[in-house]
């Protein structure tokens, strides 16, 4: 499709203009946006929804850097990742929720995900005990690549070294590259169904059950005071999410560019070894050639766990990866759309898999469609030449959103909209947007 039959079929289908798209974007972010100071704190993040999400999240956060850059606003992408890392522990870990001015947590399951000794610190801001996937890296180089400021690569630079380097430390526990998460909520794509069977939850669809067996998890992992290689040896939730991992290749490359850039070439060469033996392992481990899919692993043995979620796709990204794979595993289910034949894809589960359930509902990422994983897919797309897929997938979420506005997650057939309002990860539609651009006017 050349652009100007894609803006045909925008006029003809009645879809908002990208200058709309923009300016709705810029709006969202702004109303969602908070700043102030606490506990010798300065921390301004914007908050993914008001009502249901008021703390700020990890990746999250970073996602709102790329929007921010798709605005043209640097300065502000800066103060949100200076935020991210202000609580960050000497050791270097940083969690996936900081509360900063609402100390409470909002959920019950959000109280078993703090170290126990910081649940009784609701009087000044704290962190959480997990981790989210690890975007940071390549935020910090989306920033510096729009706006070059060696000061605030040089800020960054020793935050960002000590926050991987805890990843490695301290989630790699086989030393094979891969890294562990010990929650479902550590894989940011909370309740997804490849992880029914490590939970030995075996009823398809979601219910309450379920909800009592991740709750167990956060309890377990809770009342071991966060203790990892207890946690470990325990087993009970050890699990290598693909798209975790692929995003930890991606911003361990990222980092090398960023120590590259300081002039620090010993350390771009230690990240970007750690990055090519997490990406063979990826290869390895996770790729099953039968199925033509990368799935999640659990366990000590790294057992697949062969359910199609939407992650399946994340690892055709990687250089580590031969061609012929990701080709094989694009054919199979993007374009043959094995199980994710949708009117409005990326589905975050395959359809014909028990769990799937695209309504509104607690139990998310087991159907709906979230504009993340078309905003993940649509880059590699692009620069991989499948030209007509990245511009399906663009076209599929600007009637997401002119239909439901910016939802939290959408029916992956009627598009109609599901959970929090005004969500700010559906505003990445406008760092698509910006990347289409780029490409169409290179082309």
């Amino acid at each position: 499709m050349r652009t100007s039959s894609r803006e045909q079929v925008q006029e003809e289908e009645g879809l908002l203009p990208d200058e709309e798209i923009a300016a709705q974007v810029r709006d969202l972010l702004y109303r969602n946006m908070i700043s102030g100071q606490r506990g010798g704190f300065n921390y301004h993040y914007t908050k993914p929804s008001p009502g249901t999400y008021p703390y700020q999240y990890f990746w999250d956060t970073c996602f709102h850097a790329f929007i921010l850059l798709a605005m043209d606003e640097a300065d502000m992408a800066k103060k949100h990742m200076r935020s991210l890392f202000q609580m960050q522990r000497p050791d270097g870990f940083v969690g996936h929720m900081s509360y900063w001015k609402r100390l409470w947590p909002a959920r019950i399951t959000d109280i078993f995900q703090l170290r126990p000794k910081d649940a009784l610190r609701v009087y000044k801001p704290h962190m959480s005990a997990l981790v989210q996937p690890p975007l940071a890296a390549q935020a910090v180089l989306r920033i510096y690549q729009h706006a070059p400021d060696q000061d605030f690569l040089n800020e960054m630079l020793p935050r960002l070294k000590a926050y991987y380097n805890w990843l490695l430390r301290n989630r790699d526990f086989e030393g094979e590259g891969l890294l562990s998460i010990i929650s479902p909520y550590e894989s940011g794509l909370d309740w997804k169904a490849s992880f029914d069977p490590v939970l030995k939850y075996d009823k398809g669809l979601a219910g309450l059950q379920l909800f009592w067996k991740v709750l167990q998890v956060d309890a377990h992992n809770f009342f071991h005071n966060y203790n990892l290689p207890a946690i470990y040896r325990s087993n009970k939730f050890i699990v290598k999410d693909a798209a975790f991992n692929t995003i930890y290749v991606q911003n361990l490359e990222a980092l090398a560019q960023l120590c590259a850039l300081a002039g620090d070439s010993e350390s771009a060469g230690y990240y970007q070894a750690q990055a090519e033996k997490t990406g063979r392992s990826i290869l390895k481990y996770m790729y099953d050639e039968a199925d033509a899919a990368f799935y999640d692993l659990a366990g000590h043995n790294y057992r697949k766990l062969k359910v199609r979620t939407g992650t399946i796709f994340f690892p055709v990204v990687l250089r580590q990866v031969p061609q012929e794979v990701s080709r094989r595993v694009l054919q199979r289910h993007l374009q043959q759309r094995d199980g994710f034949h949708v009117p409005y894809p990326i589905p975050s589960l395959a359809v014909d898999e028990p769990a799937f359930n695209p309504d509104e509902s607690l139990y998310i990422w087991r159907g709906p469609t979230w504009v993340m994983f078309n905003w993940f897919m649509h880059g590699y797309l692009l620069d991989a030449g499948y030209t007509r897929e990245a511009e399906e997938l663009l076209l599929s979420i600007k009637r997401l959103i002119t239909k439901s506005g910016f939802r939290e997650y959408y029916d992956p057939f009627t598009g109609e909209g599901h959970g929090a309002h005004d969500f700010t990860w559906s505003g990445l539609v406008l760092d698509i947007i910006r990347r289409q651009q780029k490409k169409d006017r290179s082309s």
